[in-house]
């Protein structure tokens, strides 16, 4: 049987090693595209390289196919909690689970969770997996505002399909690691309780461009525990100042998780983790 770890902490990385981040979107448009951050690690500083938009399902699943070697977060959840799909009678391995819910449709998805909210009191409509409560993420099953529940049976599909390895979960190509990310916990710990991004165009003040800016600082400056700073060109930076949506940005946030994990047992992952659920990076 494959390792599922295939853990490479405290090895030297492999020539040519790529690091990614990935913003995602289960609807992606030329408007509002999957964006992609490339980087490369080389000691404590991560190296952006360049940022791609990909602007349809097809594009990201190509993408994905390209040969490694990479380690790749992606900002979209990997699993279910435990307490909803053992109350649902789903399956409790993590691959036929996801065969399982990768044949629902949305409408499926939205009517079954929708049930299992409403027969629930108030204040704990949700069931939440231990790693959303511990990185303060949306509860995996939640369908909207942000619709997260399709972006695992959108996301996490896409993996499956393209062989990658997702460590803790299924082994795959060892070439191409794929974890779960997610920006805000780290935006937080850089700078707090301040909105750096909005979709709407009224949302996208003057105070949000300098918590964008001051954000940017703060990677630059290595602050924060992940001990790794970031490394950009001047277009780069205005870049990643100047989109008001925050997806680039969120795509880099995602970059410093992946490059963190590189020196990490078990790819950051704790020992206790419930393999059904999966683990977010830094958590």
């Amino acid at each position: 049987m494959q390792d599922l770890w295939l853990n490479r902490a405290g090895r030297s990385w492999p020539e040519g090693l790529r690091v990614l981040g990935v913003d995602f979107t289960s609807r992606p448009t030329r408007r509002k595209p999957i964006t992609v951050a490339v980087g490369q690690r080389q000691g404590a500083r991560v190296r952006l390289l360049q940022l791609l938009a990909l602007s349809d399902a097809a594009a990201f699943e190509d993408w994905l196919a390209q040969p490694g070697p990479w380690v790749g977060a992606f900002d979209f959840p990997f699993g279910l909690p435990r307490e909803l799909v053992e109350h649902l009678g789903w399956p409790t391995d993590w691959p036929a689970l996801m065969d399982h819910y990768a044949a629902l449709t949305r409408a499926e998805i939205r009517a079954t969770f929708a049930a299992f909210c409403q027969a629930r009191p108030a204040g704990s409509k949700f069931a939440h997996r231990a790693t959303d409560r511990r990185a303060g993420s949306s509860p995996s099953m939640k369908w909207v505002h942000p619709p997260v529940a399709y972006m695992l049976h959108a996301g996490v599909s896409a993996l499956r399909r393209a062989g990658v390895h997702l460590p803790g979960l299924q082994a795959g190509d060892p070439s191409r690691v794929a974890l779960e990310g997610y920006p805000g916990m780290l935006a937080r710990e850089l700078i707090g309780a301040r909105s750096y991004k909005s979709d709407k165009a009224s949302g996208q003040t003057s105070q949000r461009w300098i918590a964008r800016k001051d954000l940017i600082e703060a990677l630059v400056q290595g602050r924060g525990r992940l001990g790794l700073r970031l490394q950009l060109s001047s277009p780069q930076h205005d870049a990643l100042a100047a989109d008001a949506a925050g997806d680039r940005l969120d795509a880099v946030l995602c970059l410093m998780q992946a490059a963190w994990a590189l020196d990490q047992p078990r790819w950051g992952w704790p020992p206790q983790v419930d393999g059904l659920e999966g683990w977010i990076l830094t958590a």
